[in-house]
């Protein structure tokens, strides 16, 4: 009985010990953000090693008076903090279009920007789902003249993440 008892134990802690170390291979799903009217976007992590991964975000908007899109490529450094709780930081660019018909008038243009990331995860040992949030300042870097996709060049975006890990 006490074999049985200790190999029950030895069995729990080895499962949490090999979910809190490894990022998944991959990961797809949303993140819900704030930045310029984009809100949502589809989100898509690839883990490239134990402690790296590249994430990929689609955005659009398509509203009366407003068409655009934005791709965001980041690359990130994940750190373990305890059972299924990462926090991790990247680096990244990305590339867009917008366009505004309002008050008789047209305006398009295209974007390019550079990112940074700063966020927290958990992921759910019972689950294959991820929930992240996270701090994506973007500076759009041809911001200006006919091309000003904002009155600023910096945006801040808070985003929630909810994806599938497989």
């Amino acid at each position: 009985m006490k074999k049985i008892i200790l190999s029950a134990f030895m069995l729990i802690g080895l499962a949490f010990n090999a979910q809190s170390q490894d990022i998944s291979k991959n990961a797809l799903g949303l993140r819900l953000g704030d930045n310029d009217g984009f809100g949502g976007e589809i989100s898509y992590q690839r883990g490239l090693s134990k402690n790296n991964r590249l994430e990929l975000d689609l955005g659009w908007r398509n509203s009366k008076h407003v068409s655009a899109y934005k791709l965001v490529g980041l690359y990130q450094w994940v750190w373990d903090i305890d059972k299924g709780f990462n926090w991790y930081a990247g680096v990244g660019a990305g590339v867009g279009s917008w366009s505004v018909d309002a008050n008789g008038g047209n305006a398009n243009g295209t974007i390019i920007l550079a990112a940074g990331d700063i966020g927290i995860e958990y992921n759910f040992a019972e689950a294959p789902i991820q929930l992240s949030l996270d701090l994506r300042p973007e500076f759009y870097l041809n911001n200006t003249g006919d091309n000003q996709f904002r009155d600023q060049s910096f945006g801040p975006d808070i985003g929630l993440g909810v994806r599938y890990r497989f």
